[in-house]
């Protein structure tokens, strides 16, 4: 289930919640009970580091088209 972070307004306090995606826009009150909440734009942090530059794609000619070429006359 996916979470959600949320700021409350009045206090200041940043909590999360883990509800359905179809409840992700419904209200959401504090820890401390207030009602005018914000939910926050939350990102997703990969880290890591890359052992070697990604291949370069194949040179030299394409089939073109949607499906090869052979169809498109």
């Amino acid at each position: 289930m996916p979470r959600y972070e949320y700021r409350c307004r009045t206090c200041g306090d940043t909590f999360e919640l883990s509800r359905p995606m179809a409840e992700s826009s419904a209200p959401a009150a504090c820890p401390a009970g207030h009602d005018d909440t914000v939910k926050l734009l939350s990102t997703v942090a990969v880290g890591g580091t890359a052992s070697a530059a990604a291949p370069a794609p194949p040179a030299g000619g394409g089939g073109g088209g949607c499906c090869g070429g052979g169809c498109c006359g």
